[in-house]
């Protein structure tokens, strides 16, 4: 059991970091937080990453029961996050380009930046219902035998730790990224994020969808 607590871990990050995918999403940090100051950008990228650790503990413990206490299926779940998702990604690939000035006239505020710390840099950029969807279902089987259960606990925890940290170095060196790229490979980089955030969002909406209609498809074909 314990031989197979360290697979289930790399098993669980990887699969929820490569639908995070935080190198990308780091691009659309670092424009939402355009006007900050490095340690400004620092301390949110560490807000950022701490709400995403509690969103996954969230998701792996209780997300379960949560959805069921609300009458919230999966699919509600992934088609109602995935247009929030693709409608970030829309308004981001259309937003016009902000020269310096414009800017400067943007500044934030510390009690902007709280605000946006969760929503919607946390919520649903981060970590998005593609997220908690795929962190509910590694625990959907979760047996109610103490020790798998607390196997299982261990593996949830460590995995949101990891996560975490991915987040928050990715995050807090978005800046360096973006130097390296200059002013119009970081424009370039950000409209991509911004279209992979909307084909993450519609392909989020999708399986829900298909989710919705494949026991009506079955019915169907059974009568």
């Amino acid at each position: 059991m314990i031989n197979s607590l360290i697979p289930d871990i790399l098993f669980g990050f990887t699969g929820l970091i490569s639908i995070i995918n935080p190198v990308g999403v780091a691009f659309v940090f670092l424009d939402r937080a355009e006007s900050l100051s490095s340690v400004e950008r620092t301390a949110l990228a560490r807000r950022v990453a701490i709400n995403s650790f509690f969103v996954l503990l969230v998701a792996f413990f209780v997300g379960t029961p949560i959805l069921h206490f609300f009458g919230i299926s999966m699919e509600a779940l992934r088609i109602g996050g995935g247009l929030a998702v693709a409608v970030s990604g829309w308004k981001m690939l259309n937003a016009p380009d902000r020269r310096p000035d414009e800017a400067a006239v943007q500044q934030l505020s510390a009690d902007d930046v709280k605000s946006k710390a969760f929503f919607p840099l946390t919520m649903p950029l981060t970590t998005g219902p593609g997220t908690i969807a795929t962190a509910i279902a590694l625990n959907a089987n979760r047996t109610h035998k103490l020790s798998e259960f607390v196997m299982s606990a261990v593996a949830s925890v460590s995995i949101s730790v990891l996560v975490m940290f991915a987040i928050y170095l990715t995050y807090s060196r978005a800046e360096v990224f973006a130097r390296y790229l200059g002013v119009d490979g970081t424009k370039v980089a950000l409209r991509v994020s911004a279209f992979l955030l909307l084909c993450i969002g519609v392909q989020i909406i999708l399986t829900g969808v298909s989710e919705f209609l494949a026991p009506l498809a079955g019915v169907r074909g059974a009568n």
